[in-house]
């Protein structure tokens, strides 16, 4: 298929192509190059992005109507196409916050986190109390921020989704980018702080923190003594101050959304570039969004520097295959409207752009949903597609930058 990079109407001659455009083709949507039979594979990146569902000529719109899903072997060939690109002798440097334990934060905030549902709203009456005005004294804090949530309780503790919230918890706290936590409890929730202390291990003295709702006497005494932990520990964050540190200490999550027809043609291959030259300094990136890498992951496999890495990445698209259909779903139910406006199609199409943003390095591991990344270079994070949890993932994982790329606008912001 060829792109059209502007409205193309029909009559008009695509000389290059020696092809005649024979319907309206919106920007950024697919015309076909030469003729098509009913169930010939359509291919777009050199990959097959979905089987012709009818007699298809050249120069006719190639979408929906014509365009569908199929079953089709992947080539796995894990490994043989590892090639690992030099490192550069003297990295680039950033200015960052050095904590204690050896990261390094590109914010300095101070985290105040709900243990369950039930401490969101004493969560939120921590943080905002720590207005611009009244952290105008510690110019080196970025900001006190609330992260609560719907979960914490009514879940089984020993389950895959208390381990999950658990961990993503603990990844927070033990973010560089927060040089101090607040943890706020109800008291009797399933998910009890003291096991997340304990998970987290050693602390700076003073910076982790903990206030119990049922303990206090209620709400207003909860949010009395928050208030009060954060201000013993707001002169300590501010004496963190930006240092000279090496690119090499950078954590950097790749995300894309409201993806169109471009997005796997321009900004997506850009930040794919940009993963290789940070990977050369020494940089870790992360890949993610599983149901959006499905029919390109033969791609990245054949870059696994490992066997355990390709096979540990085919098991996680088989359990989303495996979840679809429990639940009567389907992997092809993304691409979203927005998306299929934009010219893309099927999820295959939609995967290929996707994977665009890894660049070309090898592939050093793969990491469940919010589990702390220790190798360098190019990594994958098994999440959804759907941004807002994709992204909390990554920084659970440790990522101190998150980079967003959007086809047709799309707006999702991290505090953290």
């Amino acid at each position: 298929v060829l792109i059209a990079t502007q409205q193309l109407v029909p009559g008009a001659n695509i000389a290059s192509e020696n092809v005649t455009v024979r319907d309206m083709i919106p920007p950024g949507h697919k015309m076909a190059a030469h003729d098509l039979k009913a169930g010939d594979p359509v291919r777009r990146y050199n990959q097959i992005i979905g089987f012709a569902k009818a007699d298809v000529a050249a120069g006719q719109h190639v979408h929906s109507h014509n365009l569908g899903m199929g079953e089709f072997e992947r080539d796995y060939g894990i490994g043989q196409d590892v090639h690992e690109l030099p490192k550069v002798a003297n990295p680039a440097t950033f200015m960052g916050y050095k904590r204690p334990n050896g990261k390094v934060g590109t914010r300095n905030y101070i985290a105040v986190i709900s243990s369950v549902n039930c401490s969101a709203t004493v969560t939120r009456a921590i943080a905002s109390h720590f207005s611009r005005e009244k952290l105008a004294a510690f110019p080196n804090v970025d900001g006190v921020i609330a992260l609560p949530h719907p979960e914490g309780c009514g879940i089984n503790v020993n389950g895959e989704g208390m381990q999950m919230l658990r961990r993503t918890m603990v990844g927070f706290a033990k973010h560089p980018n927060f040089a101090g936590v607040l943890f706020v409890g109800l008291g009797c929730e399933q998910n009890q702080i003291a096991p997340l202390v304990e998970m987290i291990g050693q602390y700076e003295p003073g910076m982790l923190q903990q206030v119990i709702m049922q303990v206090e006497g209620g709400t207003s005494a909860a949010i009395r003594k928050g208030i009060a932990l954060v201000e013993e520990m707001l002169p300590k964050a501010n004496q963190y101050q930006r240092e000279e540190a090496s690119v090499s200490n950078l954590i950097i999550g790749l995300n894309c959304g409201g993806s169109d027809g471009y997005s796997g043609i321009t900004a997506n291959p850009a930040l794919g570039g940009a993963s290789d030259l940070l990977v050369a300094h020494g940089a870790t990136t992360v890949l993610s969004e599983t149901p959006e890498i499905y029919g390109a992951e033969h791609l990245l496999t054949r870059r696994a520097v490992s066997r355990e890495v390709g096979e540990k990445l085919i098991k996680r698209i088989h359990w989303w295959e495996d979840y679809v259909r429990h639940h009567d779903g389907d992997m092809n139910n993304n691409p979203s409207p927005g998306n299929k406006a934009g010219g893309i199609t099927t999820i295959l199409e939609k995967s290929l752009g996707a994977v665009a943003k890894a660049g070309s390095t090898g592939l050093m591991g793969v990491y469940e949903y919010g589990e702390a990344i220790r190798q360098k270079g190019l990594v994958f994070m098994d999440t959804p597609g759907y941004d807002p949890v994709s992204a909390t993932g990554q920084v659970a994982g440790g990522a101190n930058l998150i980079c967003f790329t959007t086809g047709r606008g799309s707006t999702y912001g991290c505090k953290p």
